[in-house]
């Protein structure tokens, strides 16, 4: 239980640490905002519906009687992809963001790159991106390799460093299951889930 609640912290701060960025970038950036918004929107509505269903889980019955919130979260979190643009709408926006709009693609990358050096293992995952190479069956992949990127560079820089090690230790590589709850024993899980659930 430990390794799925730790799993999930590091999930949400790295949500939060790219909505702060999105919040920074439309005062100082509108190019890495224009990009960005489109990336994030992808990601994040795709990856709320797991969360929410493993927070659910976690959480057993009592998650999903009426009188939890749990139950309203599993129904509506699928919405998001919905309302704010299907994933195929949005991946179509980011593909002609790229074709249309080279700073926005320099500003994105420049975002990424800031942690360069940080990590072996994002260093390899980043330099692997070619968003000009992108068409639209690849579209998706882009998305998310931009979306987990950004997140990493993110994490990397403004989190501890047990944080921004679990997550390239699972979400850019082949290191992480395909469930919540697979990060590696050498993850202090400990210290995330602390971190988590500081006042």
């Amino acid at each position: 239980m430990g390794n799925v609640l730790a799993d999930l912290a590091i999930e949400s701060e790295a949500a939060t640490v790219l909505m702060m960025m999105l919040a920074r970038a439309f005062d100082h950036e509108p190019g890495l905002a224009r990009l960005a918004t489109a990336v994030a929107k992808y990601w994040i509505c795709k990856r709320a519906p797991a969360v929410v269903n493993e927070a659910l889980e976690c959480l057993g019955g009592n998650g999903y009687i009426e009188e939890c919130i749990m139950p309203r979260l599993l129904r509506e979190s699928p919405l998001n992809s919905i309302w704010e643009g299907s994933g195929n709408v949005i991946c179509l926006d980011i593909l002609r963001a790229v074709s249309k709009e080279a700073a926005a693609v320099e500003s994105l990358l420049a975002e990424i790159d800031l942690a360069r050096g940080a990590d072996r293992r994002f260093a390899a995952y980043a330099g692997a991106i070619d968003p000009r190479s992108a068409g639209e069956g690849s579209a998706r992949r882009l998305a998310e390799m931009l979306a987990t990127a950004l997140q990493a560079s993110l994490l990397l820089r403004f989190s501890p460093a047990y944080v921004g090690d679990a997550f390239c230790a699972t979400r850019l590589g082949s290191g992480w299951g395909r469930t919540f709850g697979t990060l590696p024993p050498t993850t202090d899980s400990s210290r995330i889930l602390s971190r988590a659930f500081e006042d």
